[in-house]
């Protein structure tokens, strides 16, 4: 049974999330671009679908480790306004099957509209919860997901639905954000106000045996080395963050070493005036990507938090 805490943060997410989806229009371009290709995108594939697919939220390319293959059947986890959803139509063809899951109205809209800009006729979208799947059991070949898993409340219902609707030999290919370590309480409390992805985040040891007890077998949860960052991108009128050179989509893409990160964040630190414990978190002002971009210029998240490929397999012989 979802606590009462559980359902006050669904809220909050579709709010905000939500906020998003009805700025798409005005925050697709360039800061959004860069961020998806500093998380694995390359600039073909973002060109290959509607600007406002890309909404600049991405923390990895889960398309890019899924290994889809014509005919298969992609479920995507959170899908927003359509960006993993549109490229994983393109990879399993007219005879293969995407469908989207998200639990915003707004997103589920801006989604639906994008795949019909973009000719996708394999694709369909439908609203509901992680922990409670519209789907048959064991009738999907591959779930994906981006940066949406760190935002469940019960992660463990999360990934049991996973699991169930799985067919024996399916997999799991998703991007996520993991904890390094703990965050300390004062970080914590500050992201948990703007950045639901990082203070819901696991250790990456604690998401290993979450899957493992889901069933899973195969399991890996790996640091991509991605900047976190690169959300910093995000504002409006930043500088020396917006005019910091970021790795490329190839070079954050490998397992190569993680980036050097400054002690105060990318810009320092930030003005009293400006720090969440001054700011209010209801306000309409206030979106989720200048929160995003706030964030990365006060802490230095990449010492607690990593961008990660979480890649898992249902037996077999599970049922």
């Amino acid at each position: 049974m979802t606590n009462t805490n559980d359902e006050s943060l669904k809220h909050a997410v579709r709010e905000r999330y939500g906020a998003v989806a009805q700025q798409a229009e005005t925050t697709a371009g360039e800061p959004t671009r860069r961020v998806a290709q500093a998380f694995g995108y390359d600039r073909q594939e973002l060109e290959s679908i509607p600007a406002t697919a890309n909404m600049g939220l991405s923390c990895g390319n889960p398309t890019a480790i899924a290994n889809l293959k014509e005919g298969e059947t992609v479920v995507d986890l959170g899908c927003g306004g359509g960006l993993d959803v549109l490229l994983a139509a393109h990879n399993v063809g007219p005879q293969g099957r995407v469908i989207g899951i998200d639990m915003t109205d707004d997103m589920v809209q801006l989604a639906r509209r994008n795949a019909t800009k973009a000719g996708a006729t394999n694709v369909e979208i439908h609203r509901a919860e992680i922990e409670s799947l519209p789907l048959l059991s064991e009738s999907v070949d591959c779930v994906i997901s981006n940066c949406v898993i760190n935002l469940v409340p019960n992660k463990e219902r999360a990934l049991s639905e996973i699991f169930r609707v799985l067919r024996p030999g399916g997999r799991l290919a998703i991007s996520d954000i993991a904890l390094k370590q703990p965050l300390p309480e004062e970080i914590g409390q500050d992201l948990m106000a703007y950045i639901g992805c990082i203070a819901g985040a696991i250790l990456i040891d604690e998401y290993v045996a979450l899957l493992h007890a889901a069933g899973f077998q195969q399991v890996r949860v790996e640091d991509s080395h991605a900047d976190l960052n690169a959300y910093a991108l995000l504002a409006e009128g930043t500088t020396c963050c917006a005019g910091a050179p970021l790795p490329s989509a190839d070079e954050t893409a490998t397992d190569g070493p993680s980036l050097p990160i400054a002690a105060t964040g990318c810009c320092g630190p930030a003005s009293e005036a400006t720090s969440p414990a001054n700011t209010s978190a209801g306000s309409e002002q206030d979106s989720l990507h200048k929160r995003l971009a706030e964030l990365t210029s006060q802490y230095d998240i990449n010492r607690y938090a990593a961008s990660v490929k979480v890649l898992a397999m249902k037996p077999a012989g599970a049922s």
